[in-house]
């Protein structure tokens, strides 16, 4: 048990450290470019998405993105243009990823379920900016393109995150931190009450 909560938060960290450098130039990106380009900006938002998506799926444990989230956080706010301000952020973004599965009480980690939070992050960050940051200013043609781009970096973030997971596990990294299927578990005790059984009856027999 202490091999494996080691492995999981060692690669919760390593993943949250590299998210936390994607998102530094993402969130300068967006900050110079919001104000006049909202499209433009919308366009790295899957940043904040795929390393939560990359925790969630290679691991699949519960807390996954969370912790990603946070270690994200903390790696970002030296350099980000936000300050201490981006931990909470990256913390409420990582929440959204994990909420289906919550839902679920970890019991499920189906493919789609990964665009459900993906969807209703994008859904409340849209409604978020566009009328929190009087971006009724601009035509709607623009305020419909932003939409659509941060949908289309968010979901596309996703597939992207499900990919380098994936292929990840089939190169056997992080072996020790995933989730660990009921049947395995089953198997092994099995295999143990059997040893168990055998060793009585040589011992009898002896």
């Amino acid at each position: 048990m202490g091999r494996v909560t080691t492995a999981y938060l060692l690669t919760c960290a390593a993943i949250g450290v590299a998210t936390g450098l994607l998102i530094i130039p993402a969130t300068a990106f967006s900050t110079a470019t919001y104000a006049t380009l909202p499209p433009v900006s919308a366009l790295v938002a899957g940043a904040w998405v795929i390393g939560f998506v990359i925790a969630m799926r290679l691991i699949e444990r519960p807390g996954a993105a969370l912790l990603t989230g946070l270690i994200s956080g903390l790696v970002a706010t030296p350099l980000s243009t936000t300050g201490p301000a981006i931990v909470i952020t990256n913390v409420m973004f990582a929440a959204f990823i994990e909420l289906p599965f919550l839902v679920t009480l970890y019991r499920r980690w189906s493919r789609w379920l990964y665009y459900v939070g993906a969807t209703l992050l994008a859904t409340f960050y849209a409604v978020w900016t566009v009328t929190a940051a009087n971006m009724q200013a601009f035509p709607v043609w623009v305020v419909v393109l932003y939409v659509v781009a941060l949908f289309a970096s968010e979901l596309g973030a996703v597939a992207l995150g499900i990919v380098i997971a994936d292929r990840l596990r089939a190169a056997g990294v992080a072996r020790l931190a995933r989730r660990r299927p009921a049947t395995v578990g089953v198997a092994e005790a099995g295999a143990a009450a059997t040893g168990a059984t055998g060793a009585s009856a040589a011992a009898a027999t002896d």
